[in-house]
């Protein structure tokens, strides 16, 4: 299982229809569940992540991964049976060094900065992607 934890508020009504097209085709190991909490609390709710669980940090200032290093990513530690957490900061969205410093991988979408809401749909689309390269699907022409 994937949890998203996302700073602000749940999608825009347009956002969630298009993100409910990528996540209603995840399959286990892939689902997602999202977790939507104010952006000051993003600390604490980090803070209460089991040791074992795989924190993905999505920062500006994170490592840019190709579609197949994303699967990759996500899909060692669901196949080692841990949950993988991925952590999305609200519209200010930086974080502090003690959640920096968590994160087992820290990744950004792009150069580029995009409204947190937008990543939440890009992020969507990059998990359902990420299953399609795990399961060997042409649906990722790379």
């Amino acid at each position: 299982m994937i949890r998203i934890i996302a700073g602000g508020k749940k999608h825009a009504s347009w956002l969630a229809e298009a993100a409910a097209e990528y996540e209603k085709r995840l399959r286990k190991p892939f689902t997602i569940e999202w977790q939507f909490v104010d952006e000051e609390k993003l600390p604490e709710r980090v803070a209460r992540l089991k040791p074992d669980d795989y924190m993905i940090l999505l920062d500006e200032n994170g490592k840019i991964l190709s579609s197949p290093e994303l699967s990759e990513t996500l899909r060692k530690p669901l196949e080692s049976g841990h949950d993988v957490v991925l952590v999305i900061g609200g519209a200010f969205g930086h974080f502090s060094d003690e959640i920096l410093a968590r994160a087992d991988t820290i990744w950004s979408l792009s150069k580029l900065v995009f409204p947190h809401q937008i990543c939440r749909l890009i992020v969507s689309e990059q998990i359902y992607r990420a299953q399609e390269i795990a399961l060997g699907h042409p649906y990722h022409h790379a």
